[in-house]
């Protein structure tokens, strides 16, 4: 398990194909919580997003690395309030 106290905030999320998921706002439990910037559109739009800290194979400098392919890792991401973006 990789140690959350190294995840920054501001760092940049990006999938194992190096393709940017997301910049992080901060570490919440198990899970990393991404800035509203990058919440996506429509009615996900400037709502928090998170990533399970599970998909994390990395931490280099101010770059978290994703085991999973960037639109991979998307389908994993969870509003505010827990639910699904499915």
């Amino acid at each position: 398990m990789i140690d959350a106290a190294r995840i920054k905030e501001h760092a940049e999320v990006i999938g194992a194909d190096g393709v940017h998921v997301g910049t992080v706002d901060g570490v919440e439990g198990s899970r990393i919580k991404l800035t509203r910037k990058d919440s996506g559109e429509g009615g996900h739009k400037g709502h928090h997003h998170f990533i399970p800290l599970d998909l994390v194979a990395d931490i280099e400098g101010n770059t978290v690395r994703l085991s999973a392919n960037s639109d991979v890792a998307v389908s994993f991401e969870e509003e505010e309030g827990g639910g699904s973006v499915h």
